[in-house]
């Protein structure tokens, strides 16, 4: 999601999105019985959970692994769908009463387990499907479910902003649940298969790659398909349940240019590379070209500082989402009011981009570690704008973001807040601008060489699974050899950032420095490395690295000659406040 995302923040306490009801269907499913849509409509549909409700603490879903999610959608009777879910799950230690699917508000006509019938029980958001007597830990089991209503989140079936019907994904943080049975939480990957079948006019986009060329829909039990496709797209690569998505629409496709040649592995292409491209509805082809004109270039320079990229293709939508971008894997979301009005939102699909690295393919284990996703993000969002259009460019975009984090409420409590029970409170400027900033100073603690080749390092070794903010700093500790404990412990399990009073005296040979850390009483003793430069009389310059470690301290600094200015911190490469 976006570095300064307005949208997300705006609805960030709304529970459930209204479904505006369509005027024609758009997906069909097939080899269904036709008794299935008269049973899902006699079926009362269970209450709705709220959307964002965070787990409680431990591990989720315990005992199963899902492997591979294969999904078949249907928008029938105006805005009902009907779907049917292929789960692949693997059993483990401890073998779990039952299997536990996250499921909401949708009524459940039919489960079978491996070909046969199985008892299911729907309660509170979940389904629960009784295991085989026979299960065993290590077996794989396919679990088939049978299924519809009105969804009331997570798929957004709705006219778009130029009044033409779409029907678009939106999963983040935990609702995926609201329009397929799923394990819906970031420490549970697998790769997924979509099946879809849309108006011949549409366009359908979705994860991974495309299977075949759309195929004319074939007869079905839910009637005459007359006049629409059959698409097919499939991940190679697991992903976790929030960035799965669908979008099918009437949608222009335009190519930018192949990146990532040589290190993309996903790749299915015979050269190695990666399609990047934006999908639009046809009034704003030109409106979106300026935003990703230079998408190719951002994804070369993420495999080039990160490592190779993770997915098939990497497709930019413009689609109904709650936020100003979704970075969804291969194929990223985007406010279509934004797109539609040609606002210039090339910062958020940099930061969208180095998602599919840092989010998308190293996921975050725990919600709580969220920074592990938004605050690399934004950072490497920002970075991008160094290499491509220079250091002011960085220190600008960095700039804004501290004045961001500054202004917030955001301060007052940790970036790692692990009692948070709204997921929506998350996206806050902790996440977001704080997450960034400790990345800026971990860079300038340990510098440009240890920093990219730690980055390096913890992201080839969680590619495609899972973190914890341990693992990051391992990563870092072991490249450096430096030990950083301390360093994340104090801007990321504690609130605030350091208030700074600073006062010098002396001329000729010696100026004296003091700092005070005048922050709140709660909010940590900050321990930094600080830049101090003198400016002569004559114009010169000397600059000084020192290490605060205490709420007033005093240095004495060497100077050659009389002192006009003493600036602390002269390249801003610390989040604080400087009072005057």
């Amino acid at each position: 999601m976006p570095p300064t995302c307005h949208l997300e923040r705006v609805h960030r306490s709304m529970r459930h999105l209204g479904i505006v009801p369509f005027l024609c269907g758009v997906l069909t499913v097939l080899l269904v019985p036709s008794s299935r849509l008269a049973a899902v409509a006699a079926q009362e549909e269970p209450e709705p959970i709220p959307a964002g409700l965070a787990p409680p603490p431990g591990p989720y879903a315990p005992g199963m692994d899902v492997l591979h999610y294969d999904l078949e959608l249907a928008l029938v009777e105006a805005e009902r769908f009907l779907a049917l879910a292929r789960v692949r799950v693997r059993l483990t230690d401890p073998l779990p009463d039952e299997l536990t699917f996250d499921l909401s508000g949708l009524a459940v006509t039919q489960v079978r387990v491996d070909g046969r019938d199985a008892p299911f029980r729907l309660d509170e958001g979940r389904l629960l499907v009784s295991l085989p007597r026979d299960a065993d830990s290590g077996q794989e089991l396919d679990v088939s479910v049978s299924y519809g209503g009105v969804p009331d989140d997570g798929l957004i079936l709705r006219e778009n902003v130029h009044g033409a019907p779409s029907a678009f994904a939106d999963n983040w943080p935990n609702r995926a649940r609201f329009w397929f049975p799923s394990v819906d939480h970031p420490s549970d990957k697998a790769t997924v298969t979509f099946t879809v079948h849309a108006p011949s006019a549409w366009t359908v986009i979705a994860n991974g790659r495309q299977v075949g060329e759309p195929m004319p829909t074939a007869e079905d039990a839910l009637g005459d398909p007359s006049g629409k496709r059959t698409w097919r797209w499939q991940t190679d690569v697991p992903i976790p349940s929030y960035t799965m998505v669908v979008g099918a629409a009437d949608l222009e496709v335009r190519e930018v240019g192949l990146g990532a040649c040589g290190d993309a592995p996903a790749s299915p292409r015979e050269d190695g590379c990666v399609v990047v491209s934006y999908w639009v509805f046809p009034e704003d082809v030109e409106r979106a070209r300026p935003s990703f004109r230079r998408a190719v270039e951002m994804t070369d320079f993420f495999t080039e500082v990160v490592g190779p990229f993770p997915y098939e293709k990497l497709a930019h939508v413009q689609s109904a989402t709650r936020f100003g971008g979704m970075e969804n894997s291969s194929a990223i979301f985007y406010s279509e009011q934004a797109i539609a009005e040609g606002r210039d939102i090339e910062g958020t699909v940099s930061h969208e981009i180095a998602h599919q690295w840092f989010g998308d393919s190293a996921t975050e284990a725990d919600w709580s570690h969220l920074w592990l996703s938004e605050g690399f993000a934004t950072y490497f969002g920002n970075f991008f704008f160094e290499r491509a259009d220079g250091i002011a460019s960085m220190r600008r975009r960095m700039a804004e973001d501290r004045a961001e984090y500054l202004r917030s409420g955001s301060a007052a409590r940790p970036v790692i807040a692990t009692g948070e029970t709204d997921l929506f409170e998350l996206l806050n400027e902790n996440n977001y601008e704080k997450g960034g900033w400790v990345l800026h100073m971990l860079r300038d603690l340990v510098g440009d060489d240890a920093f990219f080749e730690g980055v390096r390092t913890y992201y080839a070794r969680h590619a495609n699974d899972t973190a914890l903010t341990a693992d990051l700093q391992a990563a870092m500790e072991e490249v450096s050899g430096e030990e950083l404990g301390w360093f994340f412990e104090q801007w990321l399990h504690h609130p605030g950032h350091p208030v700074l009073r600073t006062a010098w005296q002396g001329d000729t040979g010696e100026v004296e420095l003091t700092i005070e850390q005048v922050q709140p009483g709660d909010w940590p003793t900050f321990h930094f490395p600080l830049t101090v430069e003198l400016t002569h009389r004559d114009g010169s310059t000397r600059r000084e690295r020192i290490e605060v470690t205490e709420r007033r301290q005093t240095f004495r600094l060497a100077a050659s000659g009389p002192v006009a200015r003493v600036a602390v911190d002269p390249d801003e490469s610390l989040l604080k406040e400087l009072l005057p």
